[in-house]
């Protein structure tokens, strides 16, 4: 036990010491988590949950939902998109901001606070659109931070020191043009006027950033979404970015392997993207409804960082015609979540090829040779999962059923480390 908190204390040190509070799952664990869920989390009873993030000894989770219940299922209690609670215990926090409309991203931040990114217009009744910090201990708003989107909503959020970076379906923030992707100043909301990857779509006025990782140094961004250039380079629905410095650089890096249609009624059919712990790599998840081996539709697929020019995938994970939404990397274990019925099923048509392993809705990949783990704790599949968060603890999912490792588990849970 020494040794695994060890392993993810040094990796948080690190980071640290960067600035960097990592995103999403940047946290390297020793082991695949157990397939037995702890049993005093809390339950959503409704809606889905689409954001989970670490604050101190608190889980903070969004999403659109509005009632909560006790572990035992005794108390429950009115919480509108955003809730939290003891990341050891369950019980809930008195944690409980008014904001109304769909929290859809996380990032902890400093202080004991929280930024959160959604498609709201207010919080606690004040006019903030999309864009909040808040403290985890009053549920307060934050009222240094000043930034709020035009239109749409935030999707993803990463904070790198003083720099919060976020992404979405927007064109401006602070009425600062800003297509989809902006950098900010974390205290004042601020935005970063240096900072800007000028993103475009087929429709020019609506790049959309679906999701996005940032590396555990700060120093790339790797982003997905309806995006066909950046700053005038060609990149199909990825793009990497130098972010180290005081502007957005579109790296030497690029993969033609998105170029290929899925359904035509999808702008992009990218939807998770995370970096490995230690940046060498990233996953992209996506979703398509097209099948065939040699489509990226429904597909996990690995890149590599290193090198210069065009990036074809490492390995590429068939689920055979399911939705992936989710991934989180932690080093011995690509996690991803979905709505999928299988993975190693490149020859499967909503069906089981040959070679298919069932893993209904979660499962775990080899991150060396991308093949399917044997881990499989199965959970109702729903329309999916849209929320992992790696701790020194284990895996917390978020989703929108109430089956996970053949108990009952509303909306949310955590496998923790053997």
């Amino acid at each position: 036990m020494r040794r695994r908190l060890f392993a993810v204390a040094v990796l948080a040190a690190v980071a640290t010491a960067a600035g960097v509070v990592p995103a999403t799952a940047e946290i390297a664990q020793p082991a695949v988590v157990t397939i037995n869920p702890v049993d005093w989390t809390p339950h959503v009873l409704d809606g889905t949950v689409r954001a989970i993030v670490q604050v101190g000894d608190s889980i903070v989770v969004g999403g659109d939902f509005t009632t909560v219940a006790t572990s035992d299922g005794r108390f429950r209690h009115r919480r509108q998109n955003i809730f939290a609670f003891d990341a050891g215990t369950g019980a809930l926090r008195r944690f409980a901001p008014s904001v109304d409309g769909p929290v859809y991203a996380l990032a902890a931040g400093p202080s004991g606070t929280v930024y959160a990114g959604g498609a709201f217009r207010t919080v606690n009744g004040v006019g903030q659109r999309g864009l909040t910090r808040l403290s985890v201990s009053t549920g307060g708003r934050v009222t240094s931070f000043r930034a709020g989107i035009n239109w749409g909503d935030v999707r993803a959020l990463a904070l790198a020191g003083t720099r919060l970076y976020a992404g979405g379906a927007f064109s401006a923030v602070n009425r600062v043009p800003r297509a989809g992707l902006a950098r900010l100043d974390a205290g004042s909301g601020a935005v970063d006027t240096g900072f800007d990857a000028r993103l475009t779509a087929v429709d020019a006025n609506r790049a959309r950033v679906e999701d996005f990782a940032l590396s555990p140094d700060g120093r790339r961004l790797i982003v997905v979404g309806a995006i066909t250039h950046a700053a005038g380079v060609p990149r199909d629905q990825v793009v990497l970015l130098d972010t180290g410095g005081p502007s957005a650089v579109v790296a030497n890096w690029y993969t033609d392997a998105y170029q290929q249609d899925c359904d035509p009624r999808y702008d992009t059919y990218l939807r998770g993207v995370d970096f490995a712990p230690d940046a060498s790599y990233f996953v992209v998840v996506s979703t398509g409804n097209m099948t065939g081996a040699t489509r990226m539709c429904d597909t996990a697929a690995r890149f590599q960082v290193a090198g210069a020019g065009r990036h074809p995938a490492t390995w590429v994970n068939h689920t055979g015609g399911n939705t992936l939404f989710a991934v989180a990397i932690t080093g011995t274990a690509v996690y991803v979540g979905g709505h999928q019925q299988w993975l190693d099923n490149p020859h499967g048509n909503k069906s089981a090829g040959p070679g298919a392993v069932s893993r209904p809705g979660i499962g775990a990949i080899d991150p060396r040779t991308g093949r399917a783990l044997a881990w499989n704790p199965t959970r109702s599949r729903g329309v999916g999962v849209r929320a992992f968060l790696a701790t020194g603890s284990g895996l917390w999912v978020g989703s929108d059923t109430d089956q996970l490792g053949h108990e009952y588990h509303a909306r949310i849970g955590m496998f923790p480390l053997p």
